[in-house]
């Protein structure tokens, strides 16, 4: 299954050099993962303060930039040795909680459901506690897609932009929420099969 997640070490190559400049400026990888926790959470509170598609314009430059934040805060840990277990700790639910952070306005949008809306935020963290399950069995962090972090980022993001520009787009909205909740049950299958096949080999 091909995802986002595969292009992760070119997108890495293009931040050292400002992975360079942090590490100089003393910035450290923990001090990252809660920036891009920060950012995630001022921007979710800005989009369910004001409620409107207009807004949601803002999420694609938010996201790639919670992106490229969390690539960056992985690579300072690794490469200036800077990894502990209360970095592990911040990342994993620095992860989680950016997402229902940022997702959640999609709750407040005219015509969503909130149900739906809550389903999904309830399998994409599912999906995630699949993967540091699958890394806590066989010590390899599952990232399996089709919707991991970075897929999830994209569409939703996307479809942000879309409903900014093309307000009627609305109507659509409980389609793509069921959509996106299929697509996270399939990723997390995904990820507790990748600990079976482990298993077996």
């Amino acid at each position: 299954m091909i995802t986002l997640y595969q292009i992760k070490p070119r997108f890495q190559g293009l931040l050292r050099p400002l992975l360079r400049r942090l590490h100089r400026a003393g910035v450290s990888a923990n001090q990252i993962t809660l920036a891009a926790l920060a950012l995630s959470v001022i921007a979710g509170g800005v989009l369910m303060v004001l409620k409107t598609p207009l807004a949601f314009a803002i999420l694609p430059g938010v996201l790639f930039i919670r992106m490229a934040l969390n690539a960056l805060d992985g690579m300072m840990a690794r490469e200036y040795h800077q990894q502990t277990r209360l970095g592990a700790i911040l990342n994993e639910l620095g992860d989680v909680l950016s997402d229902v952070a940022l997702y959640l306005p999609f709750l407040f949008l005219p015509g969503s459901h909130p149900a739906l809306v809550l389903t999904l935020l309830f399998f994409t963290v599912l999906s995630e506690f699949c993967g540091v399950l699958a890394q806590s069995i066989n010590g390899v962090r599952s990232y399996a897609g089709p919707l991991g972090k970075s897929d999830r980022a994209l569409a939703f993001g996307a479809w942000g932009l879309a409903i900014a520009i093309w307000p009627q787009l609305l109507a659509w909205n409980n389609l793509v929420w069921g959509a996106a909740t299929l697509l996270l049950v399939w990723t997390l299958i995904n990820r507790c099969r990748s600990v079976l096949r482990e298993q077996a080999s």
